[in-house]
């Protein structure tokens, strides 16, 4: 799978989830989920299982702990898929 096609399945599942105030534009590689996204924990929990399951890998608590931008998240789904 492409980079490109990554970050795009990525931001699909993350538009899911942003408050009104926030557009799927806003979302960029450097983008803080929680700071720039304002998105909550509860909702942060759900991308990582929808992300789970659109990859097809399974994602840890220290892997969760280190998911804060979206360029984290990239980085983990490409560890996990080289891992399986």
């Amino acid at each position: 799978m492409l980079e490109e096609e990554k970050y795009n399945k990525l931001k699909d599942i993350i538009k899911i989830y942003l408050p009104e105030d926030v557009t799927v534009t806003d979302v960029e590689q450097n983008s803080h989920f929680m700071n720039d996204l304002n998105i909550n924990s509860a909702n942060l929990v759900d991308i990582v299982l929808d992300v789970e399951d659109a990859f097809d890998i399974r994602l840890e608590n220290d892997d969760m702990d280190q998911m804060q931008t979206v360029n984290d998240a990239m980085a983990i789904i490409d560890t996990k898929l080289k891992s399986k």
